[in-house]
């Protein structure tokens, strides 16, 4: 905790860190050698807070996320107080209350909040059945918290780690959350509202089809007369998109939620009639001004489809443009060694979901973040080991070459390298936002060879999960209020599951031949400093969902990985990946960004759809308002 280091040592690291005074690097290298050698010895022997009064320790416990002495300490307080609810108003309250100033003014990070929820979770469920039987006895009904709240990540979506960490943090602020969890339909959503009477729906979501579940549920809100607030979560979500497609579902407060630490305040003023309608005057105002920007650039700068096309990238094909693989047809991996997984993990991501911006490994080493960025480092590190060594865990993978050729913007996979008979043909997107400086307007298709030069391409296809077991390890977890290590099995899973794709990604351009004699280290690997690309869909480059199931339909992903996808399209387990490999030296990422109604009606006929029903899974690529959209019509006179 920020306040706990040494004051001296503090002002010093400031004073370098802020530039404040000319001789702080002389200062701080003075102070230096006065506490060399005392980190971990002097923690370990400093239990001098064992010594405090039982309150004071309770406090102490919270602050720090120690649980070695809590169910000791809390039947010491609840021997002395009136009730066992005394002590949850008393002295737990009076610690959190303390995490939460010092979460607040950033004297604390989010690994060390969850912690401390940690410590007060046992410290309820030790004092649970004694506050039963003291209601039954004396008929009491216990205080009511700050306000009630119910979080749900939305129908078709399995992701949960961002929803999870907003529940702790707003626990740790005595509101009582009702986690409903993860594809949740519309209906039970409200209907829990309802029951419960709760103050606030939180709404949460990854994938980019989660987005339009939100529009329907405030519909729903909206339609069924709701009057609570709506908050809005995920890593899709967007000021922009609650703004231009929620909120004007639903005509009470929606407000978006960028993370766990600015939840609180959100919460707080909408809990408080006072201020909940100087938010909702604000947020309103804010929300009209990026409706009315967005509403101006609309359906602009964007080059016609016919045009996008004339202007692809230009690239030569002959023999040598082509690498044949070792084989074609599909490989199925099983229980594949998750020791073999950890030197390809990237770690940063892995801080980013705890809410700790930076780089790894020079995070550990920030002046304010790196000791908490360290313990929470060190505990991964311990969880990982017991994932590995008790195989707690389970990666299964399938991956494949096939002969291929580009026919238009679509990708045609053949049974064989003659090219006979199509296996099946994936679609593709193409940049209709015009390309600066000249830049050509890509798709992915581009990047294998055109049916018309003659040559036959190759095409790589996986599927992965290193996620099998964890919703059971996340639960065993949580049933000894552990939801610290809750949130981080799922973190390490999709950590994981990244690593998987890295390594195999390896493994792929061996067994392709153009990566043969790659020597690369830890840090040009996670940065893909190598030949090739693995887009997945639903990312920039190919942010159509549905072609997952082409995918899986083609490497047979559920018979060999145990691999499911949602109504969303949404994978399961949630640490899993798939997604296509390009071996063309050119090959890179871009983004598709917006498409025009043009592109919209040529891929809805490639793909056999209707027209809306690819704006609904397209949606947020959109360059054009479907609503004012003008349709050819066929008219006929009978």
């Amino acid at each position: 905790v920020y306040d706990d280091l040494d004051p001296e040592l503090r002002e010093a690291c400031e004073d370098v860190v802020l530039n404040r005074r000319p001789d702080a690097a002389e200062r701080l290298l003075d102070l230096a050698g006065r506490f060399r050698g005392q980190n971990r010895e002097g923690k370990e022997a400093d239990l001098a807070w064992r010594e405090w009064p039982v309150e004071k320790r309770l406090s102490h416990a919270l602050v720090h996320g120690i649980t070695d002495y809590i169910a000791a300490d809390t039947e010491e307080a609840r021997t002395a107080a009136a009730r066992a609810l005394d002590v949850i108003e008393g002295p737990l309250m009076t610690g959190m209350n303390v995490v939460g100033d010092l979460f607040g003014s950033g004297k604390m990070f989010l690994p060390q909040v969850v912690k401390s929820a940690r410590v007060m979770k046992q410290a309820v469920a030790y004092l649970m059945p004694f506050m039963e039987k003291e209601k039954q006895e004396r008929g009491e009904v216990e205080k009511s918290s700050n306000g009630k709240i119910v979080l749900a990540t939305v129908k078709g979506d399995v992701h949960d780690i961002g929803k999870n960490i907003v529940g702790v943090v707003l626990g740790c602020n005595n509101y009582e959350i009702i986690d409903l969890g993860v594809m949740v339909p519309a209906d039970k959503i409200i209907e829990t509202a309802l029951e419960e009477q709760a103050d606030i729906i939180g709404l949460s979501g990854l994938i980019t089809p989660s987005l339009e579940e939100m529009v329907h549920v405030a519909s729903e809100m909206e339609r069924r007369g709701l009057d609570l607030s709506l908050l809005i979560g995920g890593a899709t979500t967007s000021k922009k998109h609650t703004a231009v497609k929620i909120a004007p579902a639903y005509r009470h407060e929606t407000i978006h939620v960028l993370d766990a630490s600015r939840a609180v305040p959100v919460v707080g003023n909408l809990i408080n009639p006072e201020t909940r309608k100087a938010l909702d005057a604000q947020n309103r105002a804010e929300q009209r001004a990026i409706r009315d920007q967005y509403e101006g650039k609309t359906g602009i700068d964007l080059l016609s489809y016919e045009e996008a096309i004339r202007r692809r990238i230009q690239l030569e094909w002959n023999e040598s443009s082509v690498c044949v693989p070792a084989f074609t047809g599909r490989r199925v991996l099983v229980d594949f060694s998750l020791a073999e997984l950890i030197p390809y993990i990237d770690w940063s991501p892995f801080f980013h979901t705890w809410e700790m911006r930076g780089r790894y490994p020079d995070l550990l080493k920030d002046p304010i973040r790196g000791p908490a960025a360290r313990e929470l480092f060190a505990n991964a590190q311990e969880l990982l080991r017991e994932v590995v060594e008790k195989k707690l865990l389970i990666a299964h993978a399938v991956y494949g070459f096939y002969p291929a050729n580009s026919v238009g913007d679509d990708i045609v996979l053949y049974a064989d390298a003659s090219g006979a008979r199509e296996l099946t043909r994936l679609h593709t997107l193409r940049q209709q936002k015009q390309s600066p400086r000249g830049k050509p307007q890509l798709a992915l298709a581009d990047f294998v060879a055109p049916r018309e030069s003659g040559l036959i391409d190759y095409i790589g296809a996986f599927a992965l999960t290193a996620g099998h077991g964890t919703d059971e390890l996340a639960r065993r977890f949580e049933k000894s209020h552990d939801q610290y290590n809750a949130i981080m099995v799922k973190a390490l899973a999709d950590r994981l599951a990244e690593a998987f794709a890295e390594c195999l990604h390896k493994r792929v351009r061996t067994e392709w031949g153009y990566g043969k004699d790659e020597n690369l280290s830890y840090v040009e690997l996670i940065s893909e400093l190598y030949r090739g690309i693995r887009p997945a869909p639903g990312y920039p480059a190919c942010p159509d969902h549905t072609e997952k199931a082409i995918l899986f339909d083609l490497l047979e992903a559920r018979q060999a990985t145990g691999m499911t996808l949602t109504e969303s399209f949404a994978m399961l387990p949630a640490a899993s990946v798939c997604g296509l490999y390009f071996s063309h030296k050119e090959s890179r990422y871009f983004a598709v960004s917006a498409i025009g109604r043009d592109q919209v009606e040529s891929y809805a006929a490639r793909k056999g759809m209707d027209v809306s029903q690819v704006e609904r899974w397209l949606s947020p690529i959109l360059g054009y308002d479907p609503s004012r959209a003008v349709r050819n019509f066929q008219v006929v006179v009978t």
